[in-house]
């Protein structure tokens, strides 16, 4: 029982670390239609980011996470002007723009840091909290509550502000909402910004527990495609739902079955909802005539 519990509540941690990375990622590709390749190296600059500020110039963790979250936004905003927006409509040219940037992204980060895990970045609360059929670390626990804040602001972003309403237009009908004023060359940089601040935030507060290495963004674009797929294509509730989903499956399978196993049982139980799904489950449904 106590091991059931704590595999819930590690699988709840790990949803909203996905659904971080997941929201993002469906955010630019609902909204400006670009399959976003360098969004896995928005995970790793964050974690850099967030190693330098700490562990170089000596800020406070916090500072460093709040940094590394602005920086990666930053880059994202300027990345999307200078490459991207001129390449949106034309979807070839958008992916391969953004794998090469995040190919030059792992080579800085290999040349500056090396390609070996950095070493002393570590996450300042240490301990686990024990109680009557659960154990689980701090870590997590903070983890969980500030992904969720973080979700939670992303959510009152797309459905209660203005721009969250000139965004979902431009998702449904960019001709229509562009004919009613509504200027994607302000839009799409600033939705950028957002999705890579998101990745950003989760490699700064992920990577001091786990581990820091050039070559996480790969790891991390691929569980994105399985939630954004699993959940539906531009649809944000679903990449949610799904990301909730992966990571509940990931940390059963994982503790019952093994690591492997667990990998196997994740695909598998994708591949089925899929083939009662195809769209996924909040996808729209797109009718041939």
């Amino acid at each position: 029982m106590q091991t059931l519990v704590s595999t819930g509540l590690i699988g709840i941690s790990l949803g909203t670390q996905y659904a971080m990375i997941a929201i993002g990622f469906t955010l630019i590709f609902g909204i400006m239609g670009v399959i976003n390749f360098m969004h896995g190296g928005g995970y790793v600059l964050g974690g850099y980011l967030a190693y330098t500020l700490a562990n170089i110039v000596g800020l406070p963790f916090w500072l460093a996470v709040l940094g590394a979250a602005a920086g990666t936004a930053i880059i994202g905003y300027v990345i999307e002007v200078l490459f991207v927006d001129k390449y949106v409509d034309d979807h070839t040219a958008s992916m391969l723009i953004t794998l090469g940037i995040y190919m030059i992204m792992t080579t800085g980060i290999i040349v500056i840091f090396g390609p070996e895990p950095v070493s002393g970045f570590r996450f300042p609360i240490r301990g686990s909290l024990r109680g009557y059929g659960f154990y689980i670390p701090y870590s997590s626990m903070v983890v969980l509550a500030v992904s969720s804040l973080a979700i939670a602001a992303m959510y009152w972003m797309i459905y209660r502000t203005r721009y969250g309403i000139a965004l979902r237009a431009m998702a449904d009908d960019r001709k229509c909402a562009t004919a009613q004023g509504i200027r994607p060359g302000r839009m799409f940089p600033i939705a950028f910004a957002l999705a890579m601040a998101l990745a950003g935030l989760t490699g700064a507060l992920v990577t001091p527990i786990l581990s820091l290495e050039p070559n996480l963004g790969e790891g991390q674009l691929l569980k994105a495609f399985i939630v954004v797929i699993l959940g539906g294509l531009g649809s944000v509730g679903g990449a949610t739902i799904a990301a909730f989903l992966v990571g509940m499956i990931e940390a059963c399978s994982s503790v019952y079955l093994g690591g492997s196993r667990g990998a196997l049982v994740l695909f598998l139980v994708v591949l089925l909802i899929l083939l009662v799904r195809p769209a996924g489950l909040l996808g729209r449904e797109t009718r041939r005539a």
